[in-house]
């Protein structure tokens, strides 16, 4: 008895899934490419203030540089 609620709870889930991806859209910060190319500058373009490379992972001792774009 407990079975044909659960299986028609997680149907009905699925279906209200699909009908909010149907009708759902993509944020214009997601799909304009120009918007992305000008955030992405932005935040290569702030100060670095951290010295030489930052240890980011101590377990494998692997480091990491940010580096501009343009290099």
């Amino acid at each position: 008895m407990a079975a044909k609620y659960i299986i028609g709870s997680v149907a009905a889930s699925f279906a209200v899934a699909y009908v909010a991806d149907k009708l759902g859209t993509t944020p214009n910060t997601v799909s304009n490419k120009e918007w992305w190319e000008e955030t992405d500058k932005k935040f290569q373009a702030w100060p670095r203030t951290a010295g030489p490379p930052v240890v980011m992972n101590p377990i494998s001792r692997q480091n990491f540089i940010v580096k501009s774009g343009s290099e």
